[in-house]
């Protein structure tokens, strides 16, 4: 039995609810919103410091972790490194998601070790030392203090002492199995750091079991805990304001990275200094590039902005997509094929519910989306809705854009997952889509993502103001 104290708490965002709940109620959605009040709390707090979920949600996820494990085992999660773009420069590092739910630690080259020996369990968080030239260059490094206070683990290392307290541990009988996160989105990918150390271990260590801690995470992370709901409803009010912002200032002759410049402002202003990943905001043709990038393009009179966006806050992070015309007005054959893909999205919100197979979701929105455009005339067959339907209707989202989940799984309370509805009609040269980031309850579900203006005259009216 472990002994584990803490449960999952955020009561910074409890705090910042509770403050914007008495100012303004948003007469469509019921949610609570005020951007003056709400920059004012984040620009006393949250660019004080950085605003993280508190150390019980960590050690909670960890305490899950340990009990899945079998006795005398062991795990090793790297939090990675960022790889060099150049002789001076690396691109932008992003941590490891598994490693970052179980820690909170958001820092290249750091170590976390989980013992499990007779049923006690033992924590280790080895971190880079201090470096003054080092961080001259790279900035400041987390104490042990810090990195201890953020994660709940009390035995703070060095990474330099990894190895040997791994080898003493291995060599010594306290554990006979390794559990590593053994994640590869292709075959083909280039190994990664767990790769290579499973790779070390079996040569060093011939006894040693190793296995794939990757599907208890996948389980763990594939239902929501309330803290990490709450900090994606907070996301969610940041998404908010920056699709407004990108409707408000739409225009003919607007180009792509213009729409990209009024997004990211809203967000850092709100004190969110990066998107959730690389927005998608495109005009026109390209559009039918469901991951595009450039932002090169430009908006002509009658032409459809697509945008594909989100914003995170306490490492949870949403996804949401609207399209609309550049001019503010629907024409009558946009209005057409996008009420398809409202009256689409609403069903499905109607209908999902614990219980319901998640493979069924997509499938069904297929199905239904079929219907509508074949009651406008698009389509005789079903056969033929992947002229129209270019992609998947539903993924996970939470601590990634794509979540690694358990998707064996029946839809279930606590998950959320995008309702993404996309409409691609090459022959009129009209694309778009509208995605919503769904919350599974017990009886049924919500719309996180409802106050982003979805009906057609809501869009119109909001670009009119």
């Amino acid at each position: 039995m472990f002994l584990w104290g803490g449960t999952c708490s955020c009561q910074f965002h409890r705090k910042i609810i509770g403050f914007i709940a008495m100012i303004h109620i948003d007469k469509n959605s019921g949610y609570f919103y005020n951007d003056f009040m709400f920059m004012k709390v984040l620009r006393s707090s949250y660019l004080e410091r950085m605003i993280k979920m508190e150390a019980s949600f960590h050690r909670e996820n960890r305490k899950n972790l340990l009990e899945a494990m079998p006795d005398n085992s062991a795990a090793v999660l790297f939090s990675g490194n960022a790889p060099r773009q150049s002789a001076d420069a690396y691109y932008p590092f992003f941590c490891s998601r598994n490693f970052l739910y179980l820690t909170g630690v958001d820092f290249a080259g750091f170590i976390l070790l989980l013992q499990k020996t007779k049923g006690t369990a033992r924590e280790v968080l080895y971190i880079l030392p201090h470096d003054l030239l080092k961080e001259r260059w790279t900035g400041r490094r987390p104490t042990a203090e810090e990195a201890s206070a953020q994660s709940g683990i009390e035995d703070v290392r060095y990474v330099e002492s990894f190895e040997e307290d791994f080898r003493r541990a291995a060599t010594g009988g306290a554990f006979d199995s390794l559990w590593l996160d053994l994640f590869n989105h292709t075959p083909e990918e280039e190994p990664g750091e767990a790769h290579r150390f499973a790779h070390s271990a079996a040569k060093r260590y011939p006894g040693l079991l190793i296995r794939n801690l990757l599907p208890q995470l996948r389980s763990q992370r594939t239902i929501k805990r309330p803290c990490e709901i709450a900090a994606m409803r907070q996301a969610m009010t940041v998404t908010r304001a920056g699709i407004l912002a990108m409707m408000k200032a739409s225009r003919p002759g607007m180009y792509e990275y213009e729409y990209k410049a009024e997004f990211d402002h809203a967000l850092t202003s709100r004190g969110v200094l990066t998107s959730a990943f690389p927005s998608i905001i495109s005009a026109g043709k390209n559009n039918f590039c469901i991951h595009y990038y450039s932002y090169t393009g430009q908006a002509q009179d009658g032409d459809m902005i697509l945008n594909d966006v989100g914003a995170w806050w306490d490492n949870e992070v949403n996804d949401v997509s609207r399209g609309w015309p550049c001019n503010g007005r629907f024409t009558k054959e946009q209005a057409a094929l996008y009420q398809c893909a409202y009256n689409t999205s609403e069903y499905m919100f109607s209908i999902i519910k614990p219980g319901m197979p998640m493979a069924s979701v997509d499938l069904t929105a297929r199905k239904y989306c079929y219907e509508q455009l074949k009651a406008i005339g698009k389509l005789n067959s079903y056969e033929e809705i992947g002229k129209y339907m270019w992609h998947g209707g539903a993924h996970h989202i939470g601590y990634d854009v794509h979540d690694e989940v358990d998707m064996t799984r029946a839809v279930a309370p606590g998950m959320v997952f995008c309702v993404d509805i996309g409409i691609y009609d090459e022959d009129s040269g009209i694309g778009f889509r509208l995605e919503d980031n769904c919350l599974v309850t017990e009886t049924g579900c919500e719309n996180l993502s409802a106050a982003i203006p979805r009906k057609l005259e809501d869009i119109e009216d909001a670009m009119a103001h």
